[in-house]
């Protein structure tokens, strides 16, 4: 369910060409390269880390909402309670999707597709086809729970910003415990890091609010 609500948050949409494909009559969207998808996947599966980035990207801006996002992320125990870990592989984080894919292609749900020759695949798209989109709207409706999922997906849509797979590994690569994590490990965790960064910020912040009060 997190794959299917993760595709039907970050799909594009599909040309007329594509749909002309027998299987993609009935597609709503596609989400292009499965490193992008994985790299989107990481974030919505590692709760610390996205708290982290959108620290990174309160210090550039110094925009608050980003503060209070990741605060609200790290004040709780959504790092522990949420966290799924992915393997570090050649390309950065990676987890086989070919099981859990299996099964939403089996019900009818998404479709994928390869492009390249026999000898080598460039690329693989995934297209979530419309009994797909129903399915992952009626389940929010049917089960509350699920909408943790779409809040997080458009979190992480809005920090990915447009950016395709490979300017999102290597964004990711930028975190020390990610890059060093041995090929075949499971990628560590970054949550004691992000909450003391945390706090650092919201220090700085109080601090500045006060001076600012000051010249008032």
């Amino acid at each position: 369910m997190r794959l299917l609500l993760l595709i039907d948050g970050a799909c594009e949409p599909v040309s007329d060409v594509e749909r002309a494909d027998p299987g993609l009559e009935s597609a709503v969207g596609v989400v292009r390269t499965q490193v992008r998808l994985q790299k989107l996947d990481f974030w919505l599966r590692n709760p610390d880390y996205l708290a982290d980035e959108l620290l990174t990207k309160y210090e550039a801006t110094t925009e608050a909402r980003l503060l209070e996002l990741a605060g609200r992320i790290l004040d709780s125990e959504e790092p522990e309670v949420r966290c799924y870990p992915m393997l570090r592989h050649h390309f950065g984080a990676y987890e086989p999707l070919d099981d859990a894919l299996a099964v939403l292609r089996s019900a009818g749900l998404v479709a994928r597709r390869r492009r390249g020759t026999v000898n080598r695949v460039r690329q693989h798209d995934y297209f979530l086809l419309e009994a797909g989109r129903t399915v992952a709207r009626e389940a929010i409706q049917e089960a509350p729970a699920f909408q943790y999922y779409v809040d997080r997906v458009q979190l992480v849509l809005d920090l990915a910003d447009g950016r395709g797979g490979n300017q999102l590994k290597k964004q990711q690569y930028l975190q020390r415990e990610y890059a060093e994590a041995a090929r075949g490990d499971r990628i560590g965790s970054v949550r004691v890091r992000a909450r003391a960064r945390l706090e650092e910020l919201r220090k700085q912040a109080q601090d500045g609010d006060a001076e600012a009060g000051e010249h008032g």
